[in-house]
């Protein structure tokens, strides 16, 4: 009886026939999940109404920069102040492109090494330029990525560029921003009137 059962030609014993259906490898782990983050409890404002007993408030996130409805570029730079000399480039390239022969390029150049100065001086790994336009103004705004306080001082020379309509700075949580609004409108002549 022995003798019927075909043998392994390696000499182990009787071959046998696969069973069906094949053998399926066990299902794999579930990843550990992380812990969930818990909100927080720090207050936000003032205005809003304290939690009750037991209850978290959450913190409400605070609105980050947005340009939105109008044309705009942005740029991620490292935060050296040599890197004024490329943004002053990239920022008359696409004024131009735009359509725009107003502010004159020695114009741009001096506002945007005040905002990048400014900005580079924060001593930030890396500044973002954004650059927008509506309505015959231009937008030109530095972030600086850090946690550095605003300062009024620089208000000041921002306002001494021709054609300033508008400029500011502020503490976010992008950073501290310093920004100004130039007008495209070229200057108006004045004339004296005859006598």
């Amino acid at each position: 009886m022995t003798d019927l059962m075909p043998k392994d030609s390696s000499g182990k014993g009787p071959k046998l026939p696969p069973t069906y259906p094949p053998r399926t490898p066990p299902p794999q782990k579930k990843p550990v999940e992380a812990p969930r983050p818990k909100p927080s409890t720090k207050p936000v404002s003032s205005s809003l109404p304290l939690p009750g007993p037991g209850q978290a408030r959450l913190e409400t996130r605070r609105a980050r920069m947005s340009v939105r409805n109008r044309r705009a570029a942005n740029w991620a730079l490292t935060g050296y102040p040599w890197v004024a000399g490329q943004v002053v480039g990239k920022v008359t390239t696409t004024v131009r492109a735009w359509g725009y022969s107003h502010p004159q390029d020695d114009v741009l150049e001096k506002a945007v090494r005040l905002l990048v100065g400014a900005a580079a001086a924060d001593e930030g790994r890396r500044i973002s330029i954004h650059l927008a336009d509506q309505e015959a103004m231009l937008l030109i705004a530095v972030l600086s990525h850090t946690g550095t306080e605003a300062e009024e001082s620089i208000l000041s020379a921002l306002a001494t560029v021709p054609g300033t309509a508008s400029c500011g700075t502020d503490a976010s949580e992008d950073g501290r921003r310093v920004w100004m609004v130039l007008s495209t409108k070229p200057p108006r002549l004045c004339s004296t009137p005859d006598a």
